[in-house]
């Protein structure tokens, strides 16, 4: 029993130990490699490892993958490979810290999204793209998913977690209910005679999805706002797998992440891509990129992990986390054995994704339109709450703000105004 005045001491050896265990947090090994077979020549990748940022005295780095599946042509993915990293870091302040940061990515990539969404569709062009694009920031994993190309994840402890959203009309009622509620019709291919065929579709335009960027001319309910999961691996790393629902429309994410098991990351893209082809032959543009998180120390691919049910393990192993400061950093300093869940969201709604739900200082510059980054005049910015059902707990002059174009886009997707009656091709997808 310690008597008043005294302070608990902690031994040497468990002061090794975090600081080890520090030093393991901050720099796992990143590896991974790329596969596809081309039919239609609209799937585009980005793999950029190695990102650099200036942290107060120091540089910190981050790795970025994203995959890009374009319909009704590659004009979209393209556009969004090239713009999309810099339109979601352009809406993080330069002054904060590391985990600051890393939970301002959240809400950076739906600014960045809708902000790319918003470029492109002032281009006037009519294609439109899927996007799942990942953020490796030490053993943190952030992912935002617009369409229904998908990212898994195998932790080292044999876990398998899903990190994206479907935003297919067919699997997603609340998307659905979302859409009509906007103004939109969901409905089947009609050819005449009462007879409906194919998978439920978007009207105006057919398309199948209920989020994209781009697709200016199927309404704008359909929402560049993306599904966003935030976790931190344990210690022990993982195996991403991201792939274009070429490869999800065959295969399972259990018999993809097991028949690449022992691979390195290009031999297990380039099985996975091949496990998908076979029975059918290729019938659509089929992407996949595998990414490894290891400790540093180890060089050789992920060893198959204890044999569990994946869709049990999906549902038990996760560990939610709410958003801390970082004084409060101290409180537990062992890994953690499992997944760890940071955040999840995957509302449409921007006053809903863009609020102050987590105590990040700084996270939206004073007079910049919180998506496009223009400068605002004071007085002049008009808030993501204005005209907001929900006036217990905002008020119309709480920021972030938005200028008088994000807020017509807002406006637009919300359908509070009219937006545009084109049609797509039936074949879209």
């Amino acid at each position: 029993m310690l008597s008043k005045g005294e302070h608990q001491t902690v031994p040497l050896s468990v002061l090794l130990k975090r600081e080890l265990a520090h030093e393991k947090i901050e720099r796992p090994e990143i590896s991974h490699g790329q596969a596809a077979q081309s039919k239609k020549g609209e799937d585009f990748t980005f793999l950029k490892t190695e990102c650099q940022r200036v942290l107060g005295d120091g540089v910190t780095t981050f790795s970025v993958f994203g995959l890009f599946d374009g319909h009704n042509g590659p004009a979209a993915a393209i556009y969004s490979k090239e713009n999309l990293l810099q339109n979601v870091l352009s809406t993080i302040p330069a002054d904060l810290n590391r985990d600051e940061w890393v939970a301002a990515l959240p809400r950076a990539l739906v600014a960045g999204f809708v902000k790319t969404d918003k470029e492109f569709q002032e281009k006037a062009q009519k294609s439109g793209t899927t996007v799942t694009f990942v953020i490796i920031e030490g053993w943190v994993v952030t992912v935002a998913s617009v369409g229904d190309s998908r990212c898994i994840l195998e932790s080292a402890e044999g876990g398998i977690y899903y990190l994206s959203a479907d935003h297919r009309l067919e699997c997603n009622e609340e998307e659905r209910e979302r859409i009509t509620a906007s103004g939109g019709e969901v409905g089947r291919l009609n050819t005449g005679g009462g007879t409906q065929i194919g998978p439920l579709r978007c009207w105006p335009g057919g398309l199948c999805l209920s989020r994209s960027i781009g697709d200016m001319d199927v309404g704008e309910f359909i929402v560049p706002v993306p599904y966003v999961k935030q976790v931190k691996l344990s210690s022990a790393g993982g195996r991403l797998v991201i792939a274009s629902d070429g490869v999800w429309d065959a295969l399972s994410a259990e018999v993809a992440v097991e028949c690449c098991r022992g691979m390195l990351p290009d031999a297990a893209a380039s099985q996975i891509v091949k496990e998908a082809v076979q029975p059918k032959g290729i019938r659509d543009d089929t992407t996949c990129i595998v990414v490894d998180v290891q400790p540093s120390e180890k060089a050789n691919p992920p060893q198959p992990p204890p044999k569990k049910s994946g869709k049990k393990v999906f549902k038990s192993i996760f560990r939610k986390k709410a958003y801390e400061s970082s004084s409060n950093a101290e409180r537990d300093y062992d890994e953690p054995d499992v997944v760890e869940e940071l955040f999840e969201e995957g509302s449409a709604s921007l006053s809903d994704r863009l609020d102050a739900k987590y105590p990040v200082c700084n996270m939206f510059k004073l007079f910049m339109c919180a998506v496009c980054q223009v400068e605002i005049k004071p007085g002049e910015g008009i808030s993501i709450h204005a005209g907001s059902s929900n006036t217990r707990n905002f008020r119309p002059w709480d920021g972030p703000f938005l200028c008088s174009s994000c807020q017509e886009k807002k406006e637009a997707m919300e359908g509070k105004r009219p937006s545009g009656n084109g049609r797509y091709n039936s074949d879209s997808d």
